[in-house]
Protein backbone atom coordinates (compact mmCIF):
# COMPACT_ATOMS: atom_id res chain seq x y z
CA UNK A 1 0.00 0.00 0.00
CA UNK A 2 1.10 3.55 -0.73
CA UNK A 3 1.33 5.82 2.34
CA UNK A 4 -0.14 9.28 1.70
CA UNK A 5 -0.29 10.39 5.34
CA UNK A 6 1.73 8.56 7.98
CA UNK A 7 5.08 6.87 8.50
CA UNK A 8 6.17 5.30 5.19
CA UNK A 9 8.37 2.78 7.01
CA UNK A 10 5.72 1.48 9.43
CA UNK A 11 4.06 -1.92 9.06
CA UNK A 12 0.31 -2.16 8.54
CA UNK A 13 -0.11 -3.33 12.14
CA UNK A 14 1.91 -0.34 13.36
CA UNK A 15 -0.19 1.99 11.21
CA UNK A 16 -3.38 0.77 12.92
CA UNK A 17 -2.16 0.37 16.50
CA UNK A 18 -4.29 2.21 19.08
CA UNK A 19 -2.44 5.14 20.68
CA UNK A 20 -3.76 4.26 24.14
CA UNK A 21 -6.22 2.06 25.98
CA UNK A 22 -9.12 2.07 26.37
CA UNK A 23 -9.84 2.85 22.72
CA UNK A 24 -13.00 2.49 20.64
CA UNK A 25 -12.54 2.45 16.88
CA UNK A 26 -15.32 2.34 14.29
CA UNK A 27 -14.47 0.70 10.97
CA UNK A 28 -16.72 1.42 7.98
CA UNK A 29 -16.57 1.08 4.20
CA UNK A 30 -18.36 3.16 1.59
CA UNK A 31 -18.39 3.87 -2.13
CA UNK A 32 -17.26 7.18 -3.60
CA UNK A 33 -20.89 8.32 -3.73
CA UNK A 34 -21.43 7.47 -0.05
CA UNK A 35 -23.19 4.10 -0.23
CA UNK A 36 -22.35 1.60 2.51
CA UNK A 37 -24.00 -1.33 0.73
CA UNK A 38 -24.35 -2.57 -2.80
CA UNK A 39 -27.57 -3.41 -4.61
CA UNK A 40 -27.98 -6.51 -2.42
CA UNK A 41 -28.09 -4.43 0.79
CA UNK A 42 -24.77 -5.80 2.10
CA UNK A 43 -21.44 -4.09 2.64
CA UNK A 44 -19.78 -7.30 1.47
CA UNK A 45 -20.76 -6.43 -2.09
CA UNK A 46 -18.71 -3.20 -2.15
CA UNK A 47 -15.57 -4.09 -0.22
CA UNK A 48 -12.42 -5.37 -1.91
CA UNK A 49 -9.03 -6.93 -1.19
CA UNK A 50 -7.48 -3.78 0.32
CA UNK A 51 -10.46 -3.24 2.62
CA UNK A 52 -10.52 -6.91 3.60
CA UNK A 53 -6.84 -6.78 4.56
CA UNK A 54 -7.47 -3.94 7.03
CA UNK A 55 -10.80 -5.42 8.15
CA UNK A 56 -9.07 -8.68 9.11
CA UNK A 57 -6.21 -6.85 10.87
CA UNK A 58 -8.58 -4.75 12.96
CA UNK A 59 -10.56 -7.83 13.99
CA UNK A 60 -7.41 -9.79 14.81
CA UNK A 61 -5.98 -7.06 17.04
CA UNK A 62 -9.07 -5.87 18.95
CA UNK A 63 -10.44 -7.27 22.21
CA UNK A 64 -14.10 -7.33 21.10
CA UNK A 65 -16.30 -6.36 18.13
CA UNK A 66 -19.45 -4.27 18.66
CA UNK A 67 -22.20 -4.70 16.07
CA UNK A 68 -25.90 -3.91 15.83
CA UNK A 69 -28.18 -6.93 15.65
CA UNK A 70 -29.68 -5.77 12.34
CA UNK A 71 -26.26 -5.55 10.71
CA UNK A 72 -25.24 -8.94 12.09
CA UNK A 73 -28.38 -10.46 10.56
CA UNK A 74 -28.08 -8.69 7.19
CA UNK A 75 -24.39 -9.52 6.78
CA UNK A 76 -24.71 -13.11 8.04
CA UNK A 77 -22.20 -12.66 10.85
CA UNK A 78 -20.53 -15.77 12.19
CA UNK A 79 -18.24 -16.16 15.22
CA UNK A 80 -14.97 -14.21 14.99
CA UNK A 81 -11.55 -14.48 16.64
CA UNK A 82 -12.54 -11.74 19.08
CA UNK A 83 -15.84 -11.93 21.00
CA UNK A 84 -18.79 -10.40 19.15
CA UNK A 85 -20.93 -8.03 21.22
CA UNK A 86 -24.34 -7.80 19.56
CA UNK A 87 -26.37 -4.72 20.56
CA UNK A 88 -30.13 -5.27 20.46
CA UNK A 89 -32.97 -3.54 22.29
CA UNK A 90 -35.24 -6.50 21.51
CA UNK A 91 -32.75 -9.00 22.93
CA UNK A 92 -32.65 -10.97 19.68
CA UNK A 93 -29.60 -13.14 18.97
CA UNK A 94 -29.03 -13.37 15.18
CA UNK A 95 -29.62 -16.93 13.92
CA UNK A 96 -26.06 -17.36 12.60
CA UNK A 97 -24.66 -16.66 16.09
CA UNK A 98 -26.93 -18.83 18.20
CA UNK A 99 -24.65 -21.87 18.16
CA UNK A 100 -21.35 -20.06 18.76
CA UNK A 101 -19.00 -21.50 21.34
CA UNK A 102 -19.05 -20.34 24.97
CA UNK A 103 -18.02 -16.71 25.32
CA UNK A 104 -17.75 -16.07 21.57
CA UNK A 105 -20.96 -14.00 21.45
CA UNK A 106 -22.26 -11.51 24.02
CA UNK A 107 -25.58 -9.70 23.82
CA UNK A 108 -25.98 -6.13 25.06
CA UNK A 109 -29.63 -5.36 25.70
CA UNK A 110 -32.01 -3.77 28.21
CA UNK A 111 -34.20 -5.01 31.04
CA UNK A 112 -37.50 -4.89 29.11
CA UNK A 113 -36.17 -6.73 26.04
CA UNK A 114 -38.76 -9.32 24.94
CA UNK A 115 -36.02 -11.75 23.93
CA UNK A 116 -34.05 -11.49 27.18
CA UNK A 117 -35.00 -14.92 28.55
CA UNK A 118 -34.32 -16.67 25.25
CA UNK A 119 -30.98 -14.89 24.84
CA UNK A 120 -29.96 -15.92 28.34
CA UNK A 121 -30.90 -19.53 27.60
CA UNK A 122 -28.91 -19.48 24.35
CA UNK A 123 -25.77 -17.67 25.51
CA UNK A 124 -25.71 -18.02 29.31
CA UNK A 125 -26.36 -15.38 31.92
CA UNK A 126 -22.72 -14.19 31.96
CA UNK A 127 -22.84 -13.42 28.24
CA UNK A 128 -25.97 -11.23 28.37
CA UNK A 129 -25.23 -7.64 29.39
CA UNK A 130 -28.35 -5.91 30.68
CA UNK A 131 -27.49 -2.22 30.39
CA UNK A 132 -30.42 0.13 30.87
CA UNK A 133 -34.09 -0.33 31.69
CA UNK A 134 -36.12 0.67 28.62
CA UNK A 135 -33.30 1.25 26.12
CA UNK A 136 -29.72 0.06 25.74
CA UNK A 137 -27.33 2.36 27.62
CA UNK A 138 -24.26 2.38 25.38
CA UNK A 139 -21.97 4.08 27.88
CA UNK A 140 -22.84 1.34 30.38
CA UNK A 141 -22.13 -1.31 27.71
CA UNK A 142 -18.68 0.17 27.07
CA UNK A 143 -17.94 0.46 30.80
CA UNK A 144 -19.01 -3.17 31.35
CA UNK A 145 -16.74 -4.40 28.58
CA UNK A 146 -13.82 -2.38 29.99
CA UNK A 147 -14.46 -3.94 33.41
CA UNK A 148 -14.14 -7.36 31.79
CA UNK A 149 -10.75 -6.46 30.37
CA UNK A 150 -12.07 -5.77 26.85
CA UNK A 151 -10.55 -2.32 26.39
CA UNK A 152 -9.68 -2.22 22.69
CA UNK A 153 -13.12 -2.16 21.06
CA UNK A 154 -14.02 -2.24 17.37
CA UNK A 155 -17.45 -1.13 16.13
CA UNK A 156 -18.53 -2.42 12.72
CA UNK A 157 -21.86 -0.57 12.64
CA UNK A 158 -24.45 -0.53 11.36
CA UNK A 159 -25.18 3.14 10.70
CA UNK A 160 -27.72 3.48 13.52
CA UNK A 161 -25.45 2.01 16.19
CA UNK A 162 -22.47 4.02 14.95
CA UNK A 163 -24.47 7.25 15.05
CA UNK A 164 -25.60 6.64 18.61
CA UNK A 165 -22.07 5.83 19.73
CA UNK A 166 -20.82 9.00 18.03
CA UNK A 167 -23.55 11.12 19.58
CA UNK A 168 -22.58 9.74 22.99
CA UNK A 169 -18.92 10.74 22.50
CA UNK A 170 -17.86 7.11 22.87
CA UNK A 171 -15.93 6.73 19.60
CA UNK A 172 -12.26 7.69 19.61
CA UNK A 173 -11.52 6.95 15.97
CA UNK A 174 -13.12 6.38 12.60
CA UNK A 175 -11.30 3.99 10.30
CA UNK A 176 -12.90 4.47 6.89
CA UNK A 177 -12.36 2.83 3.54
CA UNK A 178 -13.49 4.50 0.30
CA UNK A 179 -13.71 2.03 -2.57
CA UNK A 180 -13.54 3.36 -6.17
CA UNK A 181 -17.18 2.55 -7.00
CA UNK A 182 -20.29 4.59 -7.76
CA UNK A 183 -23.36 2.69 -6.56
CA UNK A 184 -26.29 5.09 -7.01
CA UNK A 185 -29.69 4.38 -5.52
CA UNK A 186 -30.89 5.55 -2.13
CA UNK A 187 -28.91 3.30 0.20
CA UNK A 188 -27.72 4.24 3.71
CA UNK A 189 -24.61 6.24 4.62
CA UNK A 190 -22.19 5.18 7.36
CA UNK A 191 -24.31 7.18 9.82
CA UNK A 192 -28.06 7.36 10.21
CA UNK A 193 -30.23 9.28 12.65
CA UNK A 194 -29.33 12.09 15.01
CA UNK A 195 -27.00 14.98 14.20
CA UNK A 196 -23.64 14.41 15.94
CA UNK A 197 -21.57 17.54 15.20
CA UNK A 198 -18.09 16.03 15.55
CA UNK A 199 -14.89 17.13 13.86
CA UNK A 200 -12.19 14.72 12.69
CA UNK A 201 -8.41 14.94 12.46
CA UNK A 202 -6.69 12.74 9.82
CA UNK A 203 -3.90 10.55 11.20
CA UNK A 204 -3.35 8.01 8.40
CA UNK A 205 -4.17 7.72 4.70
CA UNK A 206 -3.24 4.74 2.54
CA UNK A 207 -3.97 3.97 -1.11
CA UNK A 208 -4.09 0.72 -3.07
CA UNK A 209 -5.51 0.36 -6.58
CA UNK A 210 -7.67 3.43 -6.15
CA UNK A 211 -8.99 2.43 -2.71
CA UNK A 212 -8.37 4.96 0.08
CA UNK A 213 -8.05 3.75 3.68
CA UNK A 214 -7.66 6.17 6.55
CA UNK A 215 -7.82 6.84 10.26
CA UNK A 216 -9.43 9.94 11.76
CA UNK A 217 -9.38 10.96 15.44
CA UNK A 218 -12.82 12.23 16.49
CA UNK A 219 -13.47 15.25 18.71
CA UNK A 220 -16.45 17.08 20.13
CA UNK A 221 -16.72 20.86 19.72
CA UNK A 222 -13.71 22.43 21.45
CA UNK A 223 -12.41 19.08 22.73
CA UNK A 224 -9.10 17.33 22.13
CA UNK A 225 -10.65 13.91 22.78
CA UNK A 226 -14.23 12.61 22.60
CA UNK A 227 -16.48 13.34 25.53
CA UNK A 228 -17.96 10.26 27.21
CA UNK A 229 -21.48 10.39 28.54
CA UNK A 230 -24.54 8.15 28.73
CA UNK A 231 -26.55 7.28 25.64
CA UNK A 232 -29.37 4.94 24.75
CA UNK A 233 -30.04 3.17 21.49
CA UNK A 234 -32.56 1.02 19.66
CA UNK A 235 -30.55 -0.77 16.94
CA UNK A 236 -32.82 -3.80 16.48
Amino acid sequence: MRVLIGDPDASLEEHYAPPRLPWLRANMVSSLDGAVTGADGRSGSINNAADKLVFDLLRDTCDAVLVGAGTARAEGYGPAAAPLVVVSRSGSVPPTLRTAGPGRVLLATCAVAPGLDQATALLGVEQVLVCGDDEVDLAAVVDTLHARGLRHLLCEGGPRLLTDLLAAGLVDELAATYVPLLVGGAGPRITQGAHVGLSAVPRLLLEQDGTLLGRWWLRGPGDDVPRHHASKVNPG
